[in-house]
């Protein structure tokens, strides 16, 4: 969430930028600042009226050491009274606190200056594009057809054991998914990354502090009984590992990366473009992660998008990236690019990753810290991204690269898959 100190200093400006989400911040700024001040106010005279009785218990002590007993007895009386109303300034600051804390969470990120306006996904800024847009065969087909064809992903039996969008990987299709998680991971730690095994689940602590909660519970599978949720994307398990923590400028920048499959109860509509493995409620995804100084967030943020471009380099996927517009944005985002690969057979693209830079945001959360050369507490940036999400880019290789004779394994996967050829 944001910082209340920088609303205050920064006031017009926040209103500014949140403008770009298409939000009249205003008046949950000022409600901020209002509730500050209340918070302020309250902390003082409940400062004081600690500190008075204190005093006030320092001096009944001397009293009665040095005999005067009716003076100590009459002030304690008054020490009395100051504990009770100590409580119940106690309690009138935690429930400001509260109420300040439950706007906070209501209040979407600031966008970067270089995040463009707008409203929706129309709006968004292609700042990149690369790659042929091969010219298929007469015959070509869509993935969910090709799935079919050579019995490679079964979304009928996965209905049959699940429900509609847990799709069953056979044969080649399980190969090529298991090719693809081991060839991201190795190019993650090829450049730094550290792998990390993740769990599943997640406790509400771990939501709130990525930003999941309160914003996207709707969107969550929810064990009730044990109050945990199964995770969206390994961003949320991947960046609690640091929460609470103070870490040393000296162990700056970390990277991690992890595959892990994710959870999404987000309702699709009904059409061709949630088809096949358009839209999933489980997929798999390998998942970058940093935690940076926030001078450099920036530069890691450019460090992220090139990986993912070469990545897609390799795989000689038609791609473009877009720079998304402040209504696009994420809640906890400062900045997203969105990576699409062209889908040649649905003659549409097709998201396959998102690079993000939330700057303190998410830290203020998780209380994500690190230790400056002055000394100093300060809260770390944190970045994400996918490296990449498997069924968009599984549906670009096998709409891309199938011929009459059958699904081309790209080159860079062959070594990982055994096969060089889906028929």
């Amino acid at each position: 969430m944001l910082q209340v100190p920088f609303i205050r200093e920064h006031k017009d400006l926040v209103i500014e930028r949140l403008a770009k989400r298409q939000i009249d911040a205003t008046k949950m700024i000022n409600e901020v600042i209002a509730l500050d001040e209340k918070r302020r106010q309250e902390q003082t005279l409940l400062d004081n009226t600690l500190s008075e009785s204190n005093t006030l218990s320092k001096e009944i002590g001397t009293l009665y050491k040095s005999g005067q007993a009716e003076k100590a007895n009459a002030l304690k009386a008054r020490t009395t009274n100051l504990k009770s109303q100590s409580k119940e300034l106690t309690d009138t600051l935690n429930e400001t606190v509260e109420a300040l804390n439950q706007l906070l969470y209501q209040i979407p990120n600031v966008p970067n200056e270089l995040v463009p306006t707008g409203n929706s996904e129309d709006d968004n800024e292609e700042v990149f594009k690369e790659g042929t847009i091969p010219t298929l065969h007469e015959n070509a087909l869509p993935h969910w057809e090709l799935a079919k064809k050579y019995d490679i992903i079964d979304f009928e039996l996965g209905n049959k054991i699940t429900g509609a969008g847990f799709p069953v990987y056979k044969g080649k299709g399980a190969r090529l998914q298991r090719a693809l998680i081991a060839y991201f991971l190795d190019k993650n730690t090829e450049a730094g990354y550290t792998e990390y095994q993740l769990p599943l689940l997640v406790n509400e602590a771990s939501g709130f502090g990525t930003g999941q909660l309160p914003d996207k519970e709707g969107q969550m599978y929810h064990v009730t009984e044990d109050n945990l949720y199964l995770i969206p994307t390994a961003e949320v398990p991947g960046t609690n590992i640091f929460r609470d923590v103070i870490l040393n400028e000296s162990e700056l920048p970390i990277g991690i990366t992890g595959y892990t499959p994710c959870f999404r109860r987000e309702a699709g509509s009904y059409g061709a473009h949630v088809r096949g493995l358009n839209r999933l409620h489980q997929f798999d995804k390998v998942e970058i992660l940093r935690i940076e100084r926030p001078e450099n967030s920036y530069a890691a943020l450019d460090t992220m998008v090139e990986h993912v471009k070469g990545i897609l380099q390799e795989l000689k996927l038609p791609y473009r990236i877009l720079r998304l517009c402040g209504g696009d944005l994420g809640f906890t985002s400062a900045m997203t690019y969105d990576f699409e690969v062209f889908s040649t057979a649905q003659d549409r693209w097709l998201e396959i990753s998102s690079v993000s830079n939330f700057e303190t945001f998410q830290a203020n959360r998780l209380k994500l810290r690190f230790r400056n050369s002055d000394g100093k507490n300060e809260l770390a940036h944190t970045l994400n991204g996918s490296s990449l999400a498997l069924p968009r880019v599984l549906a670009g290789i096998l709409e891309n690269y199938q011929t009459p004779e059958g699904i081309v394994i790209p080159d860079a996967l062959i070594p990982y898959t055994g096969f060089s050829i889906i028929d």
